[in-house]
């Protein structure tokens, strides 16, 4: 900024610059800013449901002549006028909007006829503007109605050459009907579209009582490309009295049987804002994740209507699992958006209610009403003195001809003698010689008594309140004949079905069930073969040299296995991901976060309802059920906290029937006692199960008292020896014990 040199305390010079603080100049700028963007460009008016930038196009469209019976004109054509004369903006983001004012799958009521590529609804984009045609449609058309008769006023457009209405006076509700979203500064805007004969059924209804309920006559959004609103009636209600909320909208997913039992689902209606392409695509991501393992593949069968085939990965999947995790998982499930925050009559922003947004646009048409009249009768005045000078003439026509013929200023003779108006008498010497017809008075004379009974009514119509309203039912009568909820173009395509929410479907659920042989190697490679072979042939599997089996049992697909650690942490597999039988299988380590100092104590599956006893090196233990330590991720679960310098040594799995509990130490003594006398609990050190002098816990196993303790032999026999009195053992827990039976085995292991 340039100082005054002459005057040391000048604050400006001569541009007009000014000293003021940054903050305060930039929060003003800014707000101008704000303020156009909320008002001029992002949020729609409540009276007829449009941005600056659609009514521009549409009136631009209306003055190139382009209505539905007239022929198509380049995009380029209409998007120049728009850019040159009203919207001084780019001319992409212009023929950005004419494309969704064109699109069947964007908007429920299209206000543009497209000829050539608009896009589609797999996401493509419009040809450029230089090849697509359009012209208006009849929705457009009722949207305008009125524009000729002074329903609205005009304002100069942005260079003053020319004049744009400054909103719309036709008779249909395209604010909700096609709904509107936008996101301005500090404030946005989402309004889904609706059916326009709901609405206009329900502006009847307020017509007659402001307060009436609307929700009786709006069921709720009614979407272009179909689909289902799951949400609750309370919702929706809840949703349109304060203008703020989301709908649930689902895919139309229907069951399709096939010859020999099987099935496969069919999508044909998706949710609306969704790609069909981006669809199809993260479903496809699903089956290549394994997140969803019960869906086999995925197909786009779609012509001109959606057609997507989803196979699932057997006939014995269950068809409602699938679908509520589709629902879940991809985006055949959508929450869309309610945030009616419109400019009112005043221009100002603010959130209305659905009931309120009606009344707002149903105000507006009383207004038009009124100016339509009001128009009319100023023409009907124009033209019955215009006729009124016609009769004058007709009945004293020999005069005014000789007047003509001889006067050199016919006019003021005319106007003096017959008490005619300027207007009038230069009607008459303007009229044509075939006009001075016998025929042509009588048809004058007809046409100023209708006029003068149209002026009555007219006049009798402003004076009523009550007039008003009935003409305004009648019209709106008219109106939702035309979009009607048996016409092609306004039957309803979103079904309002209240759903549960979408669930988590269990993991047995997801993966089809097959039975496998888990095997464990002593080194700690791990592998499922399919179906359950017998537990003998895991001795002769193959494995690495110097490696052999650890465990080996039966299981499912479908099953969790419990991996436990001597340092106490419980560590959880899915049967389902297990490397195959072929080779020698993974190292398990790979899988969780056990490390490499610590020892495998036990892997068994994790069977809903069973329950574990686990133990220390130290002889204390305690019950735990199998669904409380199955842990969520890598680094597992810690559920053992053994004491210091004790591991965990034994992981038993507890029979249905089994009510006792056999310990037996490092030190050969055993102890059998009540399997109650075991606290049962979720993590900790548990309770002493048997004492030791030296040495600690060697084995302990479950059993049934009634049937008595059993042992196997060893060799390859497999022989079993059986005590059935235990009583010399019997003991309170934590007891040391005396020694075993005679024919126990060395080792001191079951």
């Amino acid at each position: 900024m340039t100082l005054d040199t002459d005057n040391p305390d000048a604050t400006g010079d001569a541009s007009g610059a000014s000293d003021v603080p940054f903050d305060s100049a930039l929060s003003e700028r800014y707000l101008v800013y704000a303020l156009s963007t909320i008002t001029a460009r992002s949020l729609p008016d409540v009276r007829d449901g449009l941005k600056p930038v659609h009514r521009r196009l549409l009136w631009a469209m209306r003055l190139l002549r382009l209505d539905p019976a007239s022929g198509y004109k380049k995009c380029a054509r209409v998007v120049g006028d728009v850019i040159g004369k009203y919207h001084p903006h780019g001319d992409a983001s212009v023929y950005d909007a004419m494309v969704r004012l064109a699109q069947t799958f964007a908007l429920r009521y299209p206000l543009v006829d497209g000829q050539g590529n608009f896009g589609n609804i797999d996401g493509d984009n419009a040809a450029a503007y230089r090849y697509t045609e359009a012209r208006l449609t009849q929705v457009a058309i009722d949207l305008m109605n009125g524009l000729d008769e002074n329903a609205v006023d005009f304002r100069p457009t942005y260079n003053g050459e020319e004049e744009e209405p400054e909103l719309f006076p036709g008779l249909f509700p395209n604010l909700l009907a096609n709904g509107a979203a936008g996101i301005a500064v500090g404030m946005a805007t989402s309004i889904p579209p609706h059916n326009a004969a709901e609405i206009m059924s329900a502006a009847v209804a307020l017509i007659d009582n402001p307060a009436a309920n609307v929700l009786d006559y709006v069921q709720g959004p009614d979407f272009p490309t179909g689909g289902i609103v799951a949400d609750n009636a309370a919702g929706i209600a809840e949703a349109y009295a304060t203008g703020r909320g989301s709908f649930r909208v689902r895919a139309k997913i229907e069951r399709v049987a096939e010859k020999g039992g099987g099935w496969h689902l069919v999508v044909s209606e998706i949710p609306y804002g969704v790609q069909k392409g981006k669809l199809i695509e993260g479903i496809a991501a699903l089956i290549n994740d394994k997140k969803l393992p019960i869906l086999g593949d995925v197909r786009d069968e779609s012509a001109e209507d959606i057609r997507v085939v989803l196979e699932p990965r057997s006939r014995t999947v269950s068809a409602e699992d699938l679908i509520n995790s589709l629902y879940r998982l991809s985006d055949l499930e959508v929450r869309v958006p309610l945030n009616l925050n419109v400019l009112d009559k005043n221009r100002t922003p603010r959130v209305m209610s659905l009931q309120e947004a009606i009344a707002g646009w149903l105000d507006h048409q009383f207004v038009v009403l009124r100016r339509r009249s009001e128009h009319r009768l100023s023409r009907i005045g124009d033209r019955l003195e215009l006729v009124g000078g016609y009769i004058t003439a007709f009945l004293s026509l020999d005069r005014v001809i000789e007047i003509i013929r001889t006067e050199d200023e016919p006019k003021l003779i005319m106007m003096a003698e017959f008490d005619l108006t300027d207007r009038q008498a230069e009607a008459i010497l303007n009229m044509r010689l075939r006009s001075l017809r016998r025929l042509e008075e009588m048809e004058l004379r007809r046409e100023r008594e209708g006029l003068e009974k149209e002026q009555g009514e007219l006049e009798l119509l402003l004076s009523s309140d009550g007039r008003q309203r009935t003409r305004m039912k009648r019209d709106l009568a008219k109106m939702i004949a035309r979009y009607g909820l048996d016409t092609p173009l306004g039957k309803r395509r979103t079904d309002i079905k209240e759903a549960a929410p979408t669930r988590e479907i269990p993991l047995e659920a997801m993966i089809e069930r097959e039975p496998i042989t888990v095997i464990l190697s002593q080194r700690g490679w791990i592998r499922a073969m399919k179906g359950h072979v017998e537990l003998a042939s895991a001795d002769t599997a193959k494995f690495k040299e110097g490696d052999g089996p650890l465990f080996a049992f039966h299981a499912q697909t479908t099953d969790k296995l419990l991996l436990a650690g001597d340092n106490g942490r419980f560590y959880t597999l899915s049967g389902d991901k297990l490397p195959g039988g072929r080779g020698f299988g993974e190292p398990v380590r790979l899988m969780i976060d056990l490390e490499g100092d610590r020892t495998i104590v036990n892997l068994l599956p994790a069977s809903s309802g069973t329950r574990l006893l686990v133990a220390a090196s130290d002889g204390r233990g305690f019950v735990v059920k199998a669904e409380d330590v199955i842990a969520e991720t890598r680094k597992g679960k810690q559920v053992v906290t053994p004491r210091t310098g004790a591991h965990l040594k034994i992981v038993r799995q507890i029979g249905v029937n089994d009510d006792a509990v056999a310990v037996v130490g490092d030190n050969r003594k055993l102890v059998v006692f009540p399997l109650s006398e075991v606290a049962e609990l979720a993590r900790g050190q548990g309770v002493q199960l048997q004492r030791y002098r030296d040495g600690g816990l060697s084995d302990l196993v479950t059993f049934k008292m009634a049937e008595g303790l059993r042992w196997r032999m060893g060799g390859e026999q497999g022989r079993v020896r059986s005590e059935a009195d235990v009583t010399p053992w019997r003991a309170a827990r934590g007891a040391a014990g005396r020694m075993p039976p005679t024919g126990f085995p060395r080792d001191n292991r079951f």
